[in-house]
């Protein structure tokens, strides 16, 4: 048995094909196949049931599959301790960030960061907050950056920052009249939202309360993938929004004339470094906080916890 045929298992276990799963591991087809075929000799049982297609782990394979990510993370985690003890700080970090955060925290930070650690390799993905939770459990990711609590133990969570919510509306509607806006007077029938999938979406669903106040449907039923969509939708079509601060550094004067805050204590959302159990990379993970936290802008890290997160958040944390 070795590290690669683990990383074989595993390819086809995510893949579900062996020939994808070849692709994976650069390697061709018959090699994978002849070291899975090894492996699973080896050690007396069958891991995947190679009858059915997509192929499937076999009931012993699940609880293989398990050890195998079990051996190489405490392989990883043996790594981390020796280049920690040759005091190596270099390495490669790999990040998932939640879509409605990615294009406004990464201009803050990511090009200062890397100029910072010039021997580091940061690969960025933007995935829902579901995926990057998947991620992490699998350890393809390090960290994540979303919107926190989770309502995970096995996740360690390190605050950033609050980010306070604004409502974007057309100087039409009747909520623009007032200097400060509440939940209440937001009329979910003409209120724009995030598909599903979105973190953002419960949030503001929570915020004003769709669960439990009846919402008609809109003449056109649309759900944005983006919250400059979101925004367009409303300069276009009319309507109501509710947006993320960070988001509020990209627009024009203009724009910013249709921003109304909402009455304090106002709504936010926490932001926080997430990563799972062991820390692997607890060096570069600790270089990527200290850039993001350098880099806040003074309206982010000045604010302070303006209302209780529960107020937004369902009890057991966001979902999605």
């Amino acid at each position: 048995m070795n590290f690669q045929q683990l990383h074989y298992i595993l390819a086809v276990d995510s893949q579900r094909q062996f020939v994808a799963a070849a692709d994976k591991c650069h390697v061709t087809q018959a090699t994978l196949s002849m070291m899975i075929k090894k492996l699973e000799e080896e050690l007396g049982v069958r891991i995947f049931d190679r009858s059915r297609s997509p192929v499937v782990p076999t009931a012993i394979g699940l609880r293989v599959l398990a050890s195998a990510r079990a051996i190489l993370r405490e392989r990883d985690r043996m790594l981390e301790i020796i280049a920690e003890e040759e005091r190596e700080y270099s390495g490669e970090l790999r990040i998932g960030i939640i879509p409605t955060l990615a294009p406004y925290l990464l201009p803050l930070f990511l090009q200062e960061c890397l100029k910072a650690h010039p021997r580091d390799n940061v690969q960025v993905m933007a995935l829902t907050t579901d995926e990057i939770s998947k991620r992490l459990e699998q350890h393809e990711l390090d960290a994540g950056l979303l919107a926190v609590p989770l309502d995970n133990s096995a996740f360690r969570s390190q605050h950033l920052f609050f980010e306070e919510f604004v409502v974007y509306a057309p100087g039409s509607e009747k909520l623009m009249k007032k200097k400060y806006v509440m939940a209440g007077d937001i009329d979910v029938n003409r209120l724009w939202l995030l598909q599903e999938g979105h973190c953002l979406r419960e949030q503001v669903v929570n915020l004003c309360e769709l669960k439990s106040r009846e919402k008609a449907m809109h003449q056109l039923d649309f759900a944005a993938g983006s919250i400059e969509t979101l925004r367009r939708m409303v300069e276009v079509n009319q309507g109501i929004t509710i947006l993320p601060m960070l988001s509020l550094r990209q627009m024009s004067a203009r724009q910013l004339q249709h921003i109304r805050h909402f009455r304090p204590p106002a709504p936010v959302r926490e932001i926080g470094l997430v990563t799972y159990r062991h820390e692997l990379k607890e060096n570069l993970v600790g270089a990527l906080r200290k850039s993001i936290l350098e880099h806040l802008p003074p309206e982010v890290r000045e604010a302070r916890r303006k209302v209780a997160v529960q107020s937004i958040y369902p009890a057991n944390g966001p979902t999605s």
